[in-house]
């Protein structure tokens, strides 16, 4: 027990878990869509694109989650723009418009003086998150987390079947552009806890392993928050007691849990289908046999 309450006699490290836990799901219940439409590569993208808004915003003095909102939205806007008025494909605009961005960003932070690390912005500062930026977080990540639950039917049959979707009156393209901005507001979210080149981690290693656990959708929806919270919790503690670079274990966590998920989830894990193909061919074996 001493295990579990010693680090909670630290202010910064309950600070630490709240926020954690908060992105961890906000995080994994949007991952479940982006893994299922395919969009992992944009939430990298926007992602890393964030980075120049941050400096920006500490150079004007604004809030750092304003200029990345700001960037986020223009980065999803640029690489929509290349793809529809040129011959240039998705993944190319993709590569284009966040490589280009996150160098901006570098560049600003290479000319910008400043008397605070912007390098904690990459890496995340998880152990200096102070009580204004619990509470940005807790008021994206609400905000977020809500618009998700209330549209997740329109959501998801958009993600299985955008002609459908079409067809009964949505629009697919509205459904898009709302689930590209709610993918740059939770990266707004994420990055107070595992910075910029982490975040897209946290936005689809949770749904990924859930996806490898069930078949259903719904499932899915609560399986990936309570994987994302309970790993980055453990991640928390193993830096602590460790001395690592809590992002980063968290992050380490949640790919710890893929591999195993991966290599042994009953229905979709690699050793655990074969085993059970193996199982099948010795019981038809056995029949035959008889």
């Amino acid at each position: 027990m001493e295990f579990l309450l010693e680090p909670l006699s630290y202010d910064f490290m309950v600070r630490a878990l709240a926020t954690t836990a908060i992105a961890a799901v906000v995080c994994a219940v949007l991952s479940c869509w982006l893994v299922l439409i395919g969009w992992s590569l944009m939430g990298d993208a926007v992602s890393h694109a964030v980075l120049p808004g941050v400096v920006l915003a500490y150079i004007v003095g604004a809030p750092f989650a304003l200029g990345a909102l700001v960037f986020a939205l223009i980065a999803v806007t640029l690489i929509g723009v290349v793809r529809n008025t040129s011959r240039v494909k998705e993944d190319a605009a993709i590569g284009i418009v966040f490589t280009s961005l996150f160098a901006l960003g570098l560049v600003l932070i290479s000319v910008t003086p400043s008397q605070t690390d912007l390098n904690h912005i990459i890496f995340g500062n998880l152990l200096g998150v102070s009580v204004p930026d619990l509470i940005q977080v807790v008021v994206l990540g609400v905000v977020a987390f809500a618009i998700l639950i209330l549209k997740r039917r329109d959501l998801t049959l958009y993600a299985f079947d955008p002609t459908h979707a079409h067809a009964i009156g949505l629009s697919p393209r509205r459904l898009g552009a709302l689930l590209l901005g709610l993918l740059a507001l939770t990266s707004v979210v994420a990055l107070q806890t595992v910075g910029v080149v982490l975040v897209v981690a946290m936005l689809i290693i949770p749904g990924a392993t859930a996806y490898l656990l069930t078949d259903r959708f719904a499932r899915m929806l609560v399986i990936a928050p309570v994987i994302s919270v309970v790993c980055s919790v453990a991640g928390i503690y193993l830096s602590y007691y460790l001395d690592t670079a809590s992002g980063a274990m968290v992050v380490l966590t949640q790919g710890v849990v893929f591999g195993f998920v991966y290599l042994f989830s009953p229905r979709q894990g690699l050793i655990g289908t074969r085993l059970a193909k193996a199982r099948r061919k010795r019981a038809l074996a056995t029949a035959t046999a008889r």
